[in-house]
Formats: C-alpha cells, sequence, structure tokens
C-alpha cells in the first residue's frame, strides 16, 4: 500500500477525529500504523480569531488550506467536522465516508445557572455562532451576546474567567474530547435545533481517487450518510440566496427518514420551518424540498 496521508485542522478536537478516522481504517484493513500519517493543516479560520466568521468568509475558512492540500495532492483524504463544510464542494473533490455521528445537540455551559431559562435577567452569552445567537434570542430576547471565537478550551477558559455567564458548545466535541462531565446541560433539539451535519465527521477526497474511496466504503456509516445528505440538501437549497442562521436535523429509523429545519432571522424574531418525514433513499430530495419551502416563505427577510 503506498503511504497514505490525512489532512486536517491542528487543533486537539480536529486531531481526535483524524486519529478515529486512521484507526477506522487500519481495524478495518489490516493496515501497517506506520503507512499512515496525519498531517495538520492551519487553515485561515484558524489564523483570524479577532472577527465573527459571518464578517470574512464564513465555513469555508476552516476548510480552504485543507481542500487545496487534496487537489494538489499533498494528502490523500481531509477529515472534517462536517458542520463547517460549505453546502457547494470546490470542483473535483467529493465527501467519501461519513463517521458515526455523535450526540448532535448543543450544550449549555454556565458557572453560574443550570439552564438558559434560569439565567438572570440580562446575562451574558459568549458566542460566535449567528444560530445559536439568534436562537437564544429567540427564547430570551433579554440577554446580551458577545463575540466569543477560540477552541473547546479557549472558550472553557474565557467562561471561567467572567468573560461571560454562559456559552454553547457541541455535545459531539466534548464528548470526544473527554469534556462532557464539564456540560451543564444538553439542550433537547426541540429547544435549539443543530447546526446542519452537527457532530458528524465527514471524510473528503478526490473525486477520481478510486483506491481511497474503496478504502473509506468499508468505515462508512449508512445512517449517518443519510441524516446528513439530507441536512446537507436543506442547506444547499438556501445557501445560494441565504446568509441567515441556519439549523436542522434528520433522524432515520428504520427506513423512515423524519427532518426539521428553519431559518432565523439574526435578531431572533423571524423563524421559518418546516419537517419532513419519507424514505431514507429521498433524503436528498426531502432536505432540498425543505430548503425551497423555507426560502419561499422567508423571502427577503432571510435573503441578504
Amino acid at each position: 500500500m503506498p503511504r497514505i496521508r490525512i489532512g486536517t485542522r491542528g487543533s486537539p478536537l480536529a486531531l481526535i477525529q483524524a486519529r478515529e478516522t486512521r484507526d477506522r481504517l487500519i481495524a478495518a484493513h489490516g493496515l501497517d500504523p506506520s503507512g499512515i500519517e496525519i498531517v495538520a493543516i492551519t487553515t485561515t479560520g484558524d489564523r483570524i480569531k479577532d472577527r465573527p466568521l459571518n464578517e470574512i468568509g464564513g465555513k469555508g475558512l476552516f476548510t480552504k488550506e485543507i481542500e487545496d492540500a487534496l487537489l494538489s495532492g499533498e494528502i490523500q483524504l481531509a477529515v472534517h467536522s462536517m458542520k463547517d463544510l460549505p453546502a457547494n464542494l470546490p470542483g473535483g473533490l467529493t465527501i467519501a465516508a461519513v463517521l458515526p455521528r455523535e450526540d448532535p445537540r448543543d450544550a449549555f455551559m454556565s458557572p453560574v445557572a443550570n439552564s438558559l431559562a434560569e439565567l438572570k435577567m440580562g446575562a451574558t452569552i459568549g458566542s460566535s455562532s449567528v444560530r445559536r445567537t439568534a436562537q437564544v434570542l429567540r427564547l430570551r430576547p433579554d440577554l446580551k451576546t458577545v463575540q466569543f471565537r477560540g477552541n473547546v478550551e479557549t472558550r472553557l477558559r474565557k467562561l471561567s474567567e467572567g468573560v461571560a455567564d454562559a456559552t454553547f458548545l457541541a455535545c459531539a466535541g466534548l464528548n470526544r474530547l473527554g469534556f462532557a462531565d464539564k456540560i451543564t446541560a444538553a439542550i433537547p433539539v426541540d429547544v435549539m435545533l443543530p447546526a446542519i451535519a452537527q457532530g458528524a465527521i465527514g471524510i473528503e477526497i478526490r473525486s477520481d481517487d478510486e483506491t481511497t474511496r474503496k478504502l473509506l466504503g468499508a468505515i462508512n456509516h449508512r445512517e449517518s450518510e443519510i441524516a446528513v445528505t439530507c441536512e446537507r440538501a436543506f442547506l444547499k437549497a438556501l445557501d445560494g440566496s441565504c446568509r441567515s442562521p441556519l439549523a436542522g436535523l434528520a433522524t432515520l429509523n428504520g427506513d423512515t427518514l423524519s427532518f426539521r429545519g428553519h431559518a432565523l432571522t439574526p435578531d431572533g424574531v423571524h423563524c421559518f420551518e418546516t419537517t419532513r418525514t419519507g424514505s431514507a433513499g429521498d433524503a436528498a430530495k426531502m432536505g432540498e424540498d425543505a430548503g425551497e419551502e423555507v426560502k419561499a416563505h422567508g423571502g427577503v427577510l432571510i435573503a441578504f
């Protein structure tokens, strides 16, 4: 076997996800661990830490340099948090596998309250997510929000220093890092709908790389792939004309797929929501239809 080089961001969470991918490949194919190298790549999103992501380019800031390395042949596969991937991938690249999804819920983190409802009037929420900010303001318009960039460890430190009274992180990332005990409360999805593909790890390759595609086929998790396909189709249907906060979650029960998605205005005042239920084989179509419905209902309020 030729040497396999796995590209990833260099954060502790990203490296854990890359190691999980490596270990699953080794277990599935009996590969020699010395033949697999993890390559940490610094992205624009990692370098720029003093401005909100939506002001400097959005999701693609965490993937561009990694995808460039993939296209150039420097690496054979790239491991991403699926929620960081834009709706449209660069030409010549494709998602070849999705690993088993972790808990998709958001985690409420606070040293002063046990839940969002228990926060005092006018308390401060730290978040760099336009989705979470809009959802919080919809639930608690009295709260104040401040920018809260950085990796998991940085945000936890800022919280302990009193920069904010509470923040939100993904349960999936905290679980993978071994920080589950730091979660104040996991927020039910009917209270705060997660980001598109939150908790899912995606593996990206060059579209013409059949050797790597076959290797990854053995570690693809079908149920997670179907759910993510539906959610990303929803994102894609809205992405061309919508920069509003989006959320969506698909769940599979047997062959029955259920989806709920919505788009909000940044102030949380308006929320355009839809649901779908159908066959797993119609995942992409369900997500696309749901996105078109939300776009039609939201109109100019979410098209900016």
